[in-house]
């Protein structure tokens, strides 16, 4: 009979193999990576831009136009290539971050001759209809009014706009600017950013030289223009540790975010760093959760995160609590980071974040998609490989009292800035 009052014993994980990228450059230039794997007849081809040109006269330019992109080119409309992407089962995403401008195709490659044309239009041929930019405005700026009655969404945007003021990474959005958006920046914009020069592809998938051949063709011997672009850089001060308080007297839950500037990817101290975010606040048995929502009862959850960008890293914890608890909870905060840099963490506790952060990578990779993603993650940081075997060597060995000096190096709780959207009692 098996005894189910003991755990069962687990085993370290010793080694995780990935799946590496490999480069092909196309007569043009444009850099392509292909991971392949896997035996279903599905590939995920990524076409990557980075943002460039920011201009803080017109902040929603470079989100606006990867927005639109699909609503409409010079032999498409909207609804014509959402019907062509359907028709097919095959899905159509762009997506836009701080640093990067993407559009995703996800097809079955005996489609692929059919689908991939479409997205060649919406990447080198698209037109911004004014219809579809009015549509885009309104809906943008009712969006923005619903949200902004949402105390999470305030906290977010407040916090990201002290920690990165004036700059992409933080701008304060307001209704007022999408009503200055206009075609003209648009197409200025796609003009200047969607091109060989500034793009890099990712196939991940089931890749056939049929599909390989493809891309080629469409991208490499019929995609030309522009000269080579400089992406955005932007540089950021240290904070000095404000709280920024902005009261909602009806509010039964305060939403939390406080944090600071820190490192990202590049930096050797980041995988430690993840360990220690992991142990304060980076899974359902960390230290937070345990004391803030399992022994106080003051959030249904609470969480931290190591943020890593192109021109800079940010550590954050987020939480929504009881208005009535708002100040006990952010002691309680307080204290864990303090425990963390006076106590040394405990061997017990260790294995066990050990075990759940190597686990959680290898269970992560269940596809080539998923390996394409860790390859995105070292490439656009200016690492290799070798990031993830230094990774995993320092989530099975370092050491509590290594952590304790990070802690000391990177928490520092007056140095953080605070915010709080609703009460605090």
């Amino acid at each position: 009979m098996i005894d189910r009052t003991r755990a069962p014993a687990f085993g370290q994980v010793e080694q995780i193999e990935l799946i590496k990228a490999k480069p092909i450059v196309l007569d043009n230039g444009l850099k392509v990576f292909t991971v392949d794997g896997g035996d279903q007849d599905l590939i995920r081809i990524e076409f990557i831009f980075e943002n460039i040109v920011y201009d803080a006269s017109k902040p929603l330019q470079s989100y606006a136009a990867n927005t639109m992109l699909n609503d409409g080119t010079k032999e498409l409309s909207a609804s014509e290539i959402a019907d062509r992407i359907d028709y097919y089962g095959a899905f159509l995403q762009t997506d836009f971050s701080n640093d990067q401008s993407i559009v995703t195709l996800y097809s079955l490659n005996k489609h692929l001759p059919a689908t991939l044309p479409v997205v060649k239009s919406i990447i080198s041929d698209s037109i911004f209809p004014q219809v579809e930019l009015d549509t885009f405005i309104r809906n943008q700026k009712q969006k923005l009014s619903v949200n902004l009655e949402k105390n999470d969404f305030l906290s977010r945007k407040i916090f990201n706009s002290v920690l990165f003021n004036n700059s992409l990474y933080g701008y304060d959005t307001r209704a007022e600017d999408y009503d200055r958006l206009t075609r003209i920046q648009l197409q200025e914009y796609f003009s200047q950013a969607y091109k060989p020069a500034n793009c890099t592809v990712v196939v991940a998938g089931k890749v056939t030289d049929e599909a390989l051949s493809l891309v080629d063709r469409l991208f490499g011997k019929n995609w030309q223009g522009g000269s080579s672009v400089t992406p955005n850089i932007f540089n950021f001060y240290t904070g000095s540790g404000k709280e920024h308080y902005i009261e909602k007297a009806d509010a039964l839950q305060s939403a939390i975010r406080l944090g600071n500037v820190a490192i990202n990817r590049s930096h050797t101290d980041f995988p430690g760093m993840q360990v220690l975010n992991t142990i304060l606040g980076g899974y359902f048995g960390s230290r937070l959760m345990a004391n803030i929502r399992e022994d106080k009862g003051y959030t249904y959850g609470i969480g931290s995160a190591l943020v890593s960008m192109k021109n800079a890293g940010y550590f954050f914890i987020a939480s929504e609590v009881g208005a009535d608890v708002c100040t006990p909870a952010l002691d309680e905060i307080h204290k864990e980071i303090e425990i963390l840099k006076t106590e040394t963490v405990s061997e017990q506790e260790l294995d066990l974040v050990r075990n759940y952060m190597l686990g959680s990578m290898l269970g992560g990779l269940e596809n080539a998609m998923s390996h394409a993603d860790k390859f995105k993650n070292i490439y656009f940081s200016g690492l290799g490989y070798e990031y993830y075997q230094n990774y995993i060597q320092t989530v099975r060995t370092i050491s509590a009292l290594e952590l304790q000096a990070l802690a000391n190096k990177y928490l520092d709780w007056n140095g953080m800035e605070k915010v709080v959207v609703g009460k605090k009692n």
